[in-house]
């Protein structure tokens, strides 16, 4: 959803943003001021953070590689996309590595009698891959490019590093058609 823009209210933004940051302190992952600076939480543009949303910040992103920490307060929700090819390139393919807490992540496959997210009923429609992996810390699992996931905090929250080919967060494709992407905060 290239271009789009989400409006986040500031004061929210600083609250969850606080929160976050307090979560990295307690796992002992130290940021420096320009990191705290260029932290993003997004909110997806659904106006429900504490339940579909997430927060980062990006160490690298080059032509090569991408480096970063996602964090996830309780029962928080990555929503389902994906990372199509671009530039005759196939698409970001991504390691994730539970470093706090209990990451639940949907891939395709065979989906379990019974899930350990906690999905609120009116997005489930907006859900299609149902394989549960379980991480949890000094877990990790490898998303090839173009493949379809979400995943979900425990209830204590959760940190996951993410180990990548170059993100492009403004190309990605989302199954909720209401998803925009890019933040933008407002006062």
């Amino acid at each position: 959803m290239k271009g789009v823009t989400i409006v986040v209210n500031r004061q929210e933004y600083e609250l969850i943003k606080s929160e976050s940051l307090k979560y990295l302190e307690e796992a002992n992952i130290v940021l420096t001021e320009e990191e705290v600076e260029s932290f993003e939480v997004a909110d997806f543009g659904l106006g429900n953070i504490r339940d579909l949303g997430l927060q980062l910040v990006v160490y690298a992103n080059t032509d090569r590689y991408c480096a970063k920490e996602l964090i996830l307060l309780p029962g928080q929700t990555c929503p389902e996309h994906l990372h199509p090819p671009i530039n005759n390139l196939p698409g970001k393919e991504e390691t994730f590595r539970c470093r706090k807490g209990t990451v639940y992540l949907y891939v395709p496959g065979p989906k379990p009698q019974v899930i350990h997210a906690k999905v609120p009923k009116e997005y489930e429609e907006h859900l299609t891959v149902w394989h549960e992996i379980i991480l949890r810390p000094g877990e990790q699992y490898t998303i090839p490019p173009n493949t379809l996931h979400w995943f979900q905090a425990g209830e204590e929250g959760a940190i996951v590093s993410e180990f990548s080919s170059t993100s492009t967060d403004e190309n990605d494709i989302f199954t909720d058609p209401r998803i925009k992407r890019i933040p933008v905060i407002t006062d």
